[in-house]
């Protein structure tokens, strides 16, 4: 088993080799005589300590200094440190505990106070990563479950259009395709970082999530919409926003369901201001929303619905590019036009 490492820091080799003697069968020992030293070692990783014993008065940088740049390094913050002190140091004591040091050992060393103290806070160190770690198993336990609860309920939606899921399947691909273009060719407002391009098109699957509200006979109705069920079914996106707002208020600094809501919200508003629910146009459209708006009516021209036949590859594009500028993004039509040829190879590979 790997033992614990103590970094011992003191510019007098004596006080060094008589704490490692006191130490060295229970840890791990590393030594650096200043505080330079030091400091190099844990920010480069060559020493990670799960303990540091630490002198105050060194050359170059005293112990202060290396204790407030640990803790202003996240690699570092947390390891705990006990300063080494003369024994009538009660203001340099005093300094360091309200620094973040969590202990001292004073000098003349006594090997037994040395040893357990030390233990004591190894000890604490490893309880507090080890707690800190099934904190984090759990929370990313409860983070899947939330994702795989919200993925099969937009299955469910999709099994109501009697998509089997596939529609969504296709818009994530269909949208990856799109944002793995973004990325590799950054352009001002258009910009998404790489870290999001997961979460979004994660968040794609949730688009439809407010047909749920809509009732069968209009949802499945074979054939054009009457003007009032057309307007029961402009409902969705403020149903599906409304149940993602409910999630959000739960956890609102959670990135993955800011885009789910804006991506339920507003994948039917218009470039031109003329979609719904709100009326809004332009970039006042949230760009996950304009992307995933392409892709969504792109899937729908050349899938067959219970309301309509499916038309070819061709002239679904030309209905989005007719589109550009009045329903859709320009700029997102004319990335789906450098990359319409992944779509239709997709839907040769996908649809035969």
């Amino acid at each position: 088993m790997k033992k614990d490492t103590v970094l011992i820091v003191d510019d007098f080799e004596t006080n060094r080799l008589i704490l490692e003697d006191i130490l060295s069968d229970l840890y791990d020992i590393a030594q650096a005589e200043n505080g330079v030293e030091a400091v190099s070692m844990m920010f480069s990783g060559t020493v990670i300590p799960s303990v540091v014993l630490l002198d105050i008065m060194m050359p170059e940088m005293d112990g202060f200094e290396v204790l407030e740049l640990m803790k202003s390094n996240n690699l570092t913050a947390n390891i705990p440190v006990l300063f080494i002190t003369a024994a009538d140091a009660e203001s340099s004591e005093s300094k360091g505990l309200s620094l973040g040091a969590i202990d001292y050992i004073s000098k003349p060393f006594n090997p037994k106070i040395v040893r357990n103290r030390v233990i004591n806070h190894v000890k604490l160190r490893n309880y507090s990563v080890s707690l800190e770690e099934m904190v984090r198993e759990k929370v990313d336990e409860l983070v899947h479950a939330k994702d795989r609860l919200l993925e099969a309920l937009a299955d469910v939606i999709e099994y109501r259009n009697c998509e089997s899921g596939q529609h969504v399947k296709r818009t994530k691909d269909f949208t990856k395709i799109i944002i793995d273009y973004m990325v590799e060719n950054p352009n001002g407002s258009r910009y998404i970082p790489e870290a999001d391009i997961s979460i979004i098109i994660k968040a794609v699957s949730l688009h439809d999530i407010g047909k749920i509200g809509i009732p069968d006979n209009v949802l499945l109705k074979p054939g054009p919409l009457t003007k009032e069920e057309y307007e029961i079914i402009k409902k969705h996106p403020v149903i599906g926003s409304e149940i993602i707002k409910d999630l959000l208020d739960i956890d609102k600094d959670n990135q993955y369901m800011q885009y789910c809501y804006d991506i339920a919200r507003h994948h039917h508003e218009y470039w031109n201001g003329l979609g719904y629910p709100d009326g809004i146009g332009g970039e006042d459209i949230p760009l996950a929303a304009r992307i995933l708006a392409v892709v969504d009516v792109y899937d729908a021209l050349v899938s067959q619905r219970v309301y309509k036949p499916q038309i070819g590859h061709d002239s679904a594009v030309e209905i989005i590019k007719a589109g550009s500028g009045t329903q859709f993004d320009p700029e997102i039509v004319d990335i789906f036009l450098k990359v319409c040829g992944q779509f239709k190879n997709f839907n040769q590979r996908n649809r035969s």
